[in-house]
């Protein structure tokens, strides 16, 4: 997801896509720990979806006030 999709999100979008994201994650190292993933790199793309959405949060957040 690139920062030009993430910023047309609204905030509620984006918070459900933290959470979507996060639990994404958890089911890609659990699988992965059990059985190597297809492409291993999902994982580390995944985390960086994460810091992107949640960079564009705080960023709202400081703007706000």
């Amino acid at each position: 997801m690139k920062n030009s999709e993430i910023k047309e999100l609204t905030t509620p979008e984006i918070v459900e896509k933290v959470d979507l994201e996060r639990s994404t994650l958890t089911r890609f190292k659990l699988n992965h720990a059990i059985s190597p993933l297809e492409n291993p790199l999902q994982i580390k793309v995944t985390r960086r979806n994460i810091a992107r959405l949640v960079t564009e949060l705080r960023h709202r957040q400081l703007t706000d006030k």
